[in-house]
């Protein structure tokens, strides 16, 4: 079996689950299925292009303000979320995120 015939079962069980257990919440909001495009910045970018024009929608590109390049297509409440993230802005993040050891919130009461 194949990792995309296991996600599509998955996706299915959890829809069936879902159908026949109605206690069970789900999402109040959007929620998306979120599908990473690695390699450069060129390889990933013409990933999500392929995605997008199979998905028939734009690209959206939100690199020149620090974010990602992305195709979005929506089916209801659920997105389909092809992204790519620059190496220039993963390199940003990652080096924020080196000092989250180093920065402990002060958790007493004034």
């Amino acid at each position: 079996m194949t990792h995309r015939t296991e996600f599509i079962n998955g996706l299915h069980a959890l829809a069936d689950y879902l159908d026949t257990n109605p206690a069970v919440p789900v999402p109040e909001f959007r929620t998306d299925v979120l599908v990473h495009a690695h390699g450069t910045d060129a390889a990933a970018f013409a990933e999500v292009e392929r995605v997008a024009a199979l998905l028939g929608v734009p690209v959206s590109d939100d690199t020149a303000r620090g974010g990602h390049y992305k195709a979005i297509r929506t089916f209801g409440p659920v997105e389909y979320r092809c992204i790519a993230i620059p190496v220039a802005v993963m390199a940003v993040h990652r080096a924020g995120q080196s000092y989250a050891e180093s920065v402990v919130p002060d958790t007493e009461a004034a």
